[in-house]
């Protein structure tokens, strides 16, 4: 089920919602906790006890992590196991496929001309992102910086919370650890959640879907052998605002989502691309993504307390781990490496760019096009292709502008409107928040909403982080 879909949001939301705020209070832990099982198994009912098996799992391995530290023993073995178990998981639905494709290419290259019979193995939805959840909730337990939940259900609802299920932003149990247990819908929270979920929906409707016919244009020419170069450089920046806008959009409509129900999700975007390095870029980017791989990860390998050699290499090991849970395939792990370079070089230089010395507004520039190199080899669809559509970005790509893509007429007003939005205007975490709710508001507010209502495609257009 898609947030901007027609059954979302005139069927699942308002009965939802209906159901939610009529339940005693005692029992709308319990609710939320239904309904997101009901929205998760809407795509595919059978891992609905996926997720209930991962749930239970830690659940359990976080009482025995409890018990031991309580009578002094060892939890390392408990801490392990959780982490054994879902990164196996992890490993089976999103590796598998990638494993048996790279150990049949092998055999094909070293001369075996036999094949096996495979069963792609089909990733289930949000994997990714609960797997951190509950693992970041076992290994918080280990460190003595959270109490363990009280009841089942709060933890279950907590992993299976289905307005940041999904895509994000991936919530630490420590930041409603609180709310689970004691949460309440207030008049404001519900106005602050509703305008924060309508400026994602138009993110994600007026914005992300009309560009990505120019990402899909330049992207999907056959080979990219035949890209010029302005439809390259065209291609990739529609990528970038139609990945932006897809992903924050989600990300604002979990966090309205949220506060109509009484929960505070962290912000995950800060204006990207006003980032002026690419260590600025991976403190506004994602930010509950890099921040989890920051403390789960980077900092547990050694950060940058042991010389400045390791802390290259703990750079480039965490960035190319942050890379391949995007996805299995090289040129993801290669969008890891590339960042991870980029890191350890401003790392290198006091934690500034080799542009350092230019203005700030031309620093900026020239981080938003190192960040579409990087999205290149993101959005490609193999590491050969992201090679090809890079050499036409620097006028290797040959080749008259292809016939068959039309352009005119284009989404280049919602182009410029993105412009716009990135680069001058208040991002969503300070227009909502400053909003008042007067009654001409509301009325703007329901008019953009039922603009949205009308350019809702037929078919449910997912967002770009589903597939991962």
């Amino acid at each position: 089920m898609v947030f901007s879909s027609s059954v979302f949001l005139f069927a699942f939301l308002p009965a939802f919602l209906l159901l939610y705020w009529l339940s005693p209070r005692f029992l709308r832990t319990a609710t939320l906790a239904l309904a997101s099982f009901v929205f998760y198994g809407w795509w595919k009912a059978e891992f609905v006890l996926l997720l209930l098996f991962s749930s239970v799992v830690d659940y359990w391995i976080g009482g025995r992590i409890v018990r031991a530290r309580r009578e002094d023993r060892d939890a390392r073995r408990w801490l392990a196991l959780s982490v054994v178990v879902n990164l196996g998981l992890l490993a089976w639905f999103k590796y598998a496929n990638f494993g048996v494709e790279t150990f049949r290419a092998l055999l094909h290259g070293l001369g075996f001309a036999g094949d096996f019979v495979w069963v792609d193995v089909v990733l289930p939805v949000g994997i990714s992102f609960y797997t951190f959840q509950t693992m970041s909730y076992t290994i918080d337990l280990y460190r003595g910086e959270v109490q363990p939940a009280a009841r089942f259900v709060d933890f279950l609802c907590y992993v299976s919370m289905f307005p940041q299920l999904v895509a994000g932003p991936i919530v630490r149990y420590s930041l409603v650890e609180d709310e689970l247990r004691n949460r309440r819908s207030t008049r404001e929270g519900i106005y602050h959640g509703v305008l924060f979920f309508q400026i994602g929906l138009a993110k994600k409707v007026l914005l992300a879907d009309a560009v990505a016919r120019f990402a899909d244009a330049a992207f999907d020419v056959p080979g990219a052998d035949g890209l010029t170069l302005g439809l390259s450089w065209l291609g990739a920046v529609a990528y970038a605002f139609q990945i932006y806008f897809d992903f924050s959009g989600y990300s604002d409509m979990a966090i309205g989502l949220g506060l109509m129900l009484g929960f505070h999700f962290p912000i995950n975007f800060d204006a990207p691309y006003r980032a002026d390095s690419i260590t600025d870029f991976w403190r506004r980017w994602h930010i509950s993504l890099s921040t989890w791989l920051r403390d789960y990860l980077y900092v547990p390998l050694g950060g940058n307390r042991r010389g400045a050699r390791r802390t290259y290499v703990n750079l480039m090991l965490t960035m190319l781990l942050g890379g391949l849970w995007h996805g299995a395939a090289w040129n993801f792990l290669a969008w890891g490496g590339y960042q991870g370079f980029w890191l350890a070089v401003e790392r290198a230089a006091a934690r500034r760019p080799f542009y350092g010395m230019l203005p700030h507004v031309l620093r900026i520039a020239f981080t938003f096009v190192l960040v579409l190199f990087g999205w290149v080899l993101f959005r490609a669809n193999d590491l050969g292709h992201a090679i090809r559509y890079a050499s036409a970005m620097v006028g290797l790509g040959g080749g008259d502008e292809p016939a068959h893509i039309a352009l005119h007429p284009g989404p280049w007003g919602e182009m410029a409107v993105c412009a716009l939005i990135v680069w001058l205007l208040p991002t969503s975490q300070r227009i909502v928040p400053r909003a008042h709710p007067a009654f001409v508001l509301v009325l703007q507010l329901l008019f953009v909403f039922a603009v949205l209502v009308v350019r809702l495609a037929p078919e449910e257009i997912p967002f770009l982080y589903f597939r991962f």
